[in-house]
């Protein structure tokens, strides 16, 4: 029976490994596209936090073509969203609620959906701000603060926001077009609002 599974497994195991690949690769060249970001986040996070899990489940389970395109087709969106919900959290998130310092994620200098956004959208001197600061280790309060601003100013939080609904839309469309049965279907319902809704 876990012979079945072992080819999502691989298969997930390839792609969190080229996710990373391609997240320490944007570090490095400084790659601000709105298109890198989301890929990295597919295939560093969406795939193996929600739809290579679900592929296993339901590989185990011996579940037809049909629920598993379902279950991918859910996973896959579903997925991007919680890492677009984890990058806000890295931004703007409140520390005694989600325990990590506030900014961590603009003092690594990580290249998410909400910064590529930011550097798309701002002017010249908001871009400046943005390739200056990001990713000082130094990055004091008042750093974190100008860049926090930049952010919201370009629209780029109300953008990731945005996004994250639709892929939100897209995962809930795809679970109920499916052939899922109802008890596991609420189930993925309540995940669905818990990984994009979170304040953790």
């Amino acid at each position: 029976m876990v012979a079945r599974a072992r080819p999502d497994f691989d298969e997930m195991r390839t792609e969190v490994t080229v996710g990373q690949y391609l997240d320490v690769l944007t570090q490095v060249t400084g790659d601000t596209s709105v298109e890198r970001a989301g890929k990295v986040a597919r295939y560093k996070s969406a795939k193996y936090t929600v739809e290579r899990p679900l592929l296993i489940g339901s590989a185990l389970a011996g579940a037809p073509a049909a629920l598993r395109a379902t279950y991918s087709a859910y996973g896959l969106p579903l997925g991007e969203a919680f890492q677009m919900r984890d990058d806000v959290l890295g931004v703007f998130g409140d520390p005694s609620v989600t325990g990590k310092p506030a900014g961590d994620d603009l003092r690594e200098g990580k290249r998410t959906y909400l910064v590529a956004a930011a550097f798309e959208a701002t002017g010249d001197a908001g871009r400046a701000e943005l390739a200056g600061r990001l990713g000082a280790p130094d990055l004091d309060a008042d750093g974190i603060e100008r860049l926090r601003a930049v952010i919201v100013d370009s629209g780029a939080l109300d953008r990731t926001e945005r996004r994250i609904t639709e892929l939100t839309d897209t995962a809930l469309a795809a679970l109920a077009a499916g052939d899922v049965e109802p008890t596991a279907a609420r189930t993925l319902v309540d995940l669905a609002v818990a990984a994009t809704r979170r304040t953790v």
